[in-house]
């Protein structure tokens, strides 16, 4: 089992280095990669150049059957070798959509069959909460992690020591202790050159990419505020009854989205691409949060302990503020978007549409047809892997897994939590158990119901 302790020195690590890596790094190679592949010595994948890079998926659910069906699409030669899942039935229902080919699904834009790619006979599909492992170990060269977010540190450090090239989808963690693990294993990484791509796609979205040239050039002046939101209807996945698992941990696995040692409460598993967005577009991160949130609508005992909706005040080391909002509530106004109000104007920014505004006047609007950022991620990734090109964005996105960690932590208690009282305190939600004999994080109450954090009363420190 992995009792993984952060050190003391990663905290004081993640406190000195606040800018993000995409200022300057790994993230946005979108631009950058074409050149930088003539400059780099030719491919050091291990295999010949004619041999596929073979993946193994961990994790079967929608995200991570499309992530896979993204990446048998790179150019060159890959196959699926080995698949993971905590559950059969999930696993055989990705296999199934991935052989049909999945061409009008996940954005898939390249027209070579699936099916070709995929060779994973009975010995190479595994079961159950270790079966990452049993994955990794099965002679693959990428992981691809897309298990609940809660054990993603776990399934990381593995694929890490293990020597595997990683992409793994977002949140990377759920609580400070994951966060912390991550930045020491993606240090460890780049130690052993391998390569890191991580679900935070409009990193390689186009006109995202453009907007930022543009607000980085001065377009609009000086960054004043932001505002964000994730404002939608009903939650993305919908609750599986109790009786078709055989222990409570087993229960809360198949419904990890509802329990926030699972998937970091929906603040963390889908408001992280609006709140990853500001801290790209400002190059820094809030080391405060003040906040508010609960659950209105979304009551009832299937829907675990998470909220439905979250508002939060975050506040950069320069005084900058960000506005942050997400909701799950129908019936109400639906937005996904980001705006960065600057001294002479803003930039509108949203995954259909960017547009840079000076006063309110329009100096720049994205076109329509760029090409799918969630192929375009893998395609970085696998160039980065075939032609030995610096490649990590583990280190970025455990930043702004750990600003939206902030704002839940908020949200729960009601109270200003500062990012170095989080670190300091490494809290720990999650659980190394590897069998359903484990005992869950989150234990029900009588009414089979579970503990609701309460403002003002509930600690999260």
């Amino acid at each position: 089992m992995n009792r993984h302790i952060p050190t003391t020195e990663t905290r004081r690590e993640f406190l000195k280095t606040t800018a993000p890596a995409a200022a300057g790094g790994t993230f946005g190679l979108a631009g950058a990669l074409s050149g930088a592949i003539h400059a780099q010595s030719p491919t050091v994948h291990a295999r010949g150049s004619e041999e596929p890079i073979k993946l193994a998926l961990i994790g079967c659910g929608n995200r991570g059957t499309g992530a896979v069906a993204q990446a048998l699409s790179t150019e060159g030669p890959v196959q699926l070798y080995a698949v993971a899942d905590a559950f059969e039935d999930r696993m055989q229902s990705s296999l199934k959509s991935l052989q049909r080919g999945m061409e009008k699904k996940y954005d898939r834009e390249s027209t070579q069959p699936l099916a070709d790619r995929i060779n994973v006979p009975p010995e190479r599909q595994f079961v159950g909460l270790d079966a990452y492992r049993k994955a990794i170990d099965s002679g693959v060269d990428v992981a691809i992690i897309a298990a609940p977010p809660g054990f993603r540190p776990q399934h990381f450090q593995y694929a890490v020591d293990s020597g595997k090239h990683v992409f793994m989808e977002k949140p990377v963690a759920t609580d400070p202790h994951g966060v912390l693990q991550v930045i020491e294993v993606a240090a460890k990484a780049k130690q052993k050159n391998l390569k890191v791509g991580v679900g935070l796609q409009r990193h390689h979205q186009a006109s995202y990419l453009e907007a930022l040239r543009r607000v980085r050039e001065g377009q609009i002046g000086e960054i004043v505020t932001m505002r964000c939101f994730w404002n939608t209807g009903r939650p993305a996945k919908t609750p599986v009854a109790r009786e078709q698992s055989v222990s409570e941990l087993q229960h809360q696995v198949r419904n990890w989205y509802f329990f926030d040692w699972l998937s970091g409460d929906h603040i963390c598993e889908q408001h992280i691409h609006n709140l990853d967005v500001c801290n790209w577009f400002k190059g820094d991160y809030p080391i405060e949060a003040e906040g508010m949130g609960g659950r209105q609508v979304r009551t009832g005992k299937e829907y675990g302990n998470i909220f439905d909706h979250h508002a939060v005040i975050f506040t950069y080391p320069d005084g900058t503020k960000l506005q942050s909002y997400c909701r799950q509530i129908p019936g109400c106004k639906n937005r996904v978007s980001e705006t960065i109000e600057s001294t002479k104007g803003r930039a509108e920014l949203g995954s259909v549409r960017c547009e840079i505004l000076v006063g309110e006047d329009s100096k720049w609007e994205s076109s329509r047809g760029e090409k799918s950022p969630y192929q375009v991620e893998q395609d970085d990734l696998f160039q980065a892997i075939r032609h030995d090109l610096p490649y990590n964005e583990a280190e970025a996105a455990a930043r702004s897994t750990m600003t939206a960690i902030l704002g839940r932590f908020a949200t729960y208690s009601g109270k200003i939590i500062r990012l170095d009282d989080a670190l300091a305190s490494a809290v720990r939600l999650t659980t190394d158990a590897e069998n359903w004999n484990g005992d869950a994080p989150l234990q029900p109450e009588p009414d089979g119901g579970y503990p609701i954090p309460v403002p003002g009363v509930t600690k999260v420190l």
